[in-house]
């Protein structure tokens, strides 16, 4: 039977890859970059056709936008399937062993 040290322990360490996940980069970096994803591609589907012959016929700011959005996937969905905590506790049990 597992004492109340144990217990203690064992919550800190679930406190700890809670706040790990919570504050991952990848999160926040992946939610800036949906964020000025959106901007961008809503500018780059309403763009005045002065504005695309500036950018040489291009709808720059409609890629730019979509590309940001694919990364900002690309990010979160890296920090969704692979989560900080669980990353922590492999290298923490890599060291131990």
């Amino acid at each position: 039977m597992a004492s109340r040290g144990d217990d203690e322990i064992t919550t800190d360490t679930g406190r700890e890859m809670q706040a790990a996940n919570l504050f991952d980069l990848r999160r926040i970096i992946g939610g800036l970059f949906l964020l000025y994803g959106i901007v961008l591609t809503l500018l780059g589907i309403f763009d005045s056709s002065a504005e695309i012959a500036k950018a040489a016929g291009v709808r720059i700011n409609l890629w730019a936008g979509l590309g940001m959005i694919a990364f900002a996937a690309f990010m979160i969905g890296w920090a969704m399937l692979r989560p900080l905590g669980r990353e922590m506790a492999e290298a923490e049990e890599r060291a131990n062993s």
